[in-house]
């Protein structure tokens, strides 16, 4: 009888031990905030000591996310650190719209074959773009899967530990008539829409010809989800009172995500498509696919990467904050009374205005 181990078999654990050695020297901790691990890589769970201080009602705030079939895109075209950074800062934004600060992550790293450059690269890029929104990469799970994924298949996913003072929780309960409806600009597609690029490829591969205001076809749709974690932050801590709620505009556009926050009955948000601000990159996508205005709203965020519901007086400040910031934010709309919950559109999306 020919023997069969576990090497045989695909899984090399002495080749994932090696790798997963140098995990130490990857993840720092020198610059924790308010959390710290007490205990090393490699542990069967990690230990993190919170630093609650400066909450004087902690709540925690979690959250797990993966990059979707964007990670597919992204691996065989070798942009590795680019969607090591999707995965983190959509999360991040999944829980700062919640008024939260991140606190740890771990991560999930699922291969069809152990490959230890990308899967250094993968947690190399991961633990930086924790440390960048203010958070730490505590631990994980690295695990090899031949017969279930083919080799150079990975499947990603990260959930983050978030804190929050229970009594500045943003979670559209304050929303109330007259409320601007403020856009802050994504730079792409975030990480949304992804089966149908993959399809668009597929069946028009000549779209991966086309220039996207001066960058490839590729490069544009797999630009890393930009984090909006620095600029929230700073704005928490001096407009908090004047937002009201934030919407993160992912799967789903405008409208499904927006009535998520929305919480009273009797108020709608009224959105004017034709004050959004329309990235080239999807300019590309409509010509190509044909797809009507509104499929393109219910697929894609098309500009807009997030929503900030803000009293109406406090508008010209909050923009004014996030502008210094770096994020281009403007009003789209408002929040007005209205028979029953909801999210209208009125005016068209301009798809000439750049």
């Amino acid at each position: 009888m020919k023997k069969v181990d576990y090497e045989s078999s695909g899984v090399s654990i002495d080749n994932a031990n090696k790798v997963k050695k140098k995990f130490e020297e990857i993840v720092s901790v020198d610059k924790f905030t308010h959390c710290k691990p007490i205990n090393q890589v490699g542990a069967f769970a990690s230990l993190v000591e919170l630093d609650l201080k400066s909450f004087s009602n902690p709540v925690f705030v979690l959250k797990s996310e993966e990059p979707g079939s964007k990670q597919l895109l992204s691996i065989s075209n070798d942009k590795i650190e680019w969607i090591a950074r999707d995965l983190i800062n959509h999360l991040v934004n999944d829980i700062i719209v919640m008024g939260a600060v991140p606190c740890a992550v771990l991560d999930t790293i699922i291969c069809g074959k152990f490959q230890p450059d990308t899967v250094l690269r993968l947690v190399k890029e991961i633990s930086k773009a924790c440390s960048e929104n203010g958070c730490i990469l505590v631990g994980g799970e690295t695990s090899e899967q031949p017969g279930v994924l083919p080799a150079g298949r990975y499947i990603l996913q990260a959930s983050v530990l978030g804190i929050v003072d229970k009594d500045k929780i943003v979670d559209g309960k304050k929303i109330k008539n007259g409320d601007v409806l403020i856009a802050l600009a994504s730079n792409g597609l975030h990480t949304n829409g992804y089966s149908l690029v993959r399809k668009l490829m597929d069946n028009t591969p000549e779209i991966l010809d086309e220039a996207v205001d001066g960058e490839s076809f590729l490069d544009s749709v797999l630009k890393p989800h930009f984090s909006y974690f620095t600029a929230l932050n700073k704005l928490f801590k001096s407009c908090y009172e004047s937002i009201h709620g934030m919407a993160h505009i992912t799967g789903g556009g405008l409208h499904d995500n927006l009535i998520r926050i929305l919480h009273n009955d009797g108020l709608s948000a009224d959105i004017d498509l034709s004050k959004i601000k329309i990235p080239a990159v999807f300019k590309t996508l409509r010509q190509y696919s044909g797809m009507s205005d509104g499929e393109m709203l219910q697929t894609f965020n098309n500009g807009v990467g997030l929503v900030l519901a803000a009293d109406k007086d406090a508008a010209e400040t909050v923009i004014k904050n996030l502008t210094d910031s770096g994020v281009d934010s403007y009003i789209i709309g408002e929040v007005v009374k209205s028979a029953q919950k909801g999210v209208t559109f009125k005016g068209k999306l301009n798809w000439s205005k750049s």
